[in-house]
């Protein structure tokens, strides 16, 4: 039986099984958070927008939740194995 590397296994696990839409959810609630705390003055008027922090107050949640997900699955993969998660 063939080994697939956990690099392939974590890829897969990263865009199936729900983990994008999970994640978005995630980021959208904790990135809108997040940038009402950060950039409160600028979203009433009386600063600018810094986009760059914007962006990346919505990736970097997105980016943990993923990481997360995917480190819980590949760690129930078993070796030796085809890469499906166990149930």
């Amino acid at each position: 039986m063939i080994e697939i590397p956990k690099w392939k296994i974590a890829c897969r696990c990263a865009v199936s099984d729900g983990v994008p839409r999970r994640s978005s959810y995630v980021a959208l609630i904790v990135g809108t958070i997040l940038n009402l705390i950060n950039q409160g003055d600028a979203i009433i008027g009386t600063g600018s927008v810094d986009w760059l922090k914007v962006i990346l107050t919505y990736f970097v949640p997105y980016a943990v939740c993923t990481y997360g997900a995917v480190s819980a699955q590949v760690g129930q993969v078993k070796p030796g194995t085809t890469g499906e998660a166990a149930p």
